[in-house]
């Protein structure tokens, strides 16, 4: 079986699917390009970013991850001090509310943050291109709520000349509950949308979005193509992922799901001196393990003791953040209220003994 290419071979299911997939967005958003990772879908939306904008300054979190190509792991600092970062990399803060000093407000402190990055990447030559982050923070350590405070960071993106594009591999495909994409929820459309992960439910296929003011002129300048992001295999299993979560209704389910989770796990932990917070949106949750409650200071350690407990009976998860110290929580949207039960049963044991 030979590939298909998306230069060429334009197939029926192909256009349908790019349609149907389109019609998620808003109107705004109407280019598709497919490739097969997410990593690709960064890289390739970066450089349309560079092209379109004429600039070189990449804005992320202090502990983002957006993938394993040299070029984006030049702005991914979550994989560490043996990966070099490029000089044209500014970090803010993620939108973590204690962070916001008093009087102040999330979206200004966010707001300042995207602008004294921008004025340090000024005053070391470089333009800026884009600002960059993951819809639920992942790798920052969860931070979903409050909504609102991105329409004030996008708008401070756009005065600098700069495009913001919404990583939504992590986020997307209703793993939020609320909406179908991450970025909804804070009532922004973004010039670029990046997809991977689901998109395939473990077939290799990924998607960049753009708003046609900005690819287009790349589109007429630069030969891209992706040798099996068209494929027939590819977009087939793209396609049956649209169908589950039309037939299934899966964003409701992740939303109730979701909601009885968080809600299960904070009554749990509410009289934990070692639980700092539980967070999240829809099945994409985290449990912030510390020493000691008023400090916050974080504690990896009685971390890794849960995960291995948890694992010790068939439930898996991992750590995430700066520290390595919150629960990440984020399993298959098949998720549904019998696993919830499963799920709470399952960490009220461990917490017991440990938390």
């Amino acid at each position: 079986m030979r590939s298909t290419p998306t230069r060429a071979y334009v197939q029926e299911a192909l256009v349908g699917y790019a349609e149907r997939l389109l019609a998620t967005f808003p109107e705004e958003l109407s280019k598709l390009s497919i490739a097969c990772s997410g990593s690709e879908a960064n890289d390739l939306a970066v450089r349309v970013a560079r092209f379109h904008t004429g600039g070189e300054g990449i804005i992320v979190t202090r502990w983002a991850y957006h993938g394993l190509t040299r070029e984006v792991a030049s702005f991914s600092p979550t994989l560490g001090a043996g990966s070099p970062l490029g000089p044209n990399v500014r970090f803010i803060d993620a939108p973590d509310p204690r962070l916001v000093a008093p009087g102040s407000t999330l979206a200004e402190h966010m707001q300042q943050q995207v602008r004294a990055a921008i004025d340090d990447l000024q005053r070391h030559g470089y333009r800026l291109a884009a600002l960059i982050t993951d819809c639920a923070y992942s790798s920052d350590g969860i931070f979903t709520d409050p909504v609102g405070y991105m329409q004030a960071v996008v708008a401070e993106v756009h005065a600098a000349g700069g495009v913001y594009i919404a990583d939504e591999v992590q986020s997307g495909f209703a793993r939020l509950g609320e909406s179908m994409w991450g970025f909804t929820r804070h009532g922004v459309v973004p010039d670029i949308v990046t997809m991977g992960k689901p998109m395939g439910n473990g077939i290799p296929i990924s998607g960049v979005v753009f708003r046609p003011e900005v690819s287009d002129e790349f589109g007429r300048n630069v030969r891209y193509f992706n040798t099996f992001g068209g494929s027939s295999i590819p977009v087939a299993a793209g396609a049956a992922v649209l169908d589950v979560l039309e037939k299934e209704n899966v964003q409701q389910r992740v939303l109730e799901s979701g909601n009885a989770l968080r809600a299960g796990l904070r009554e749990i932990t509410k009289d934990s001196p070692y639980v700092a917070e539980v967070r999240g949106a829809g099945l994409f949750v985290g449990v912030e393990i510390v020493k000691d409650r008023g400090t916050l200071e974080p504690d990896r350690a009685l971390t890794d003791k849960v995960i291995n407990d948890m694992r010790h009976r068939r439930v898996l998860l991992s750590g995430t953040g700066p520290s390595a110290n919150t629960l990440k929580i984020r399993p298959p949207l098949a998720f549904d209220s019998a696993d919830v039960t499963r799920f709470l049963e399952t960490f009220a044991e461990v917490a017991k003994n440990r938390l």
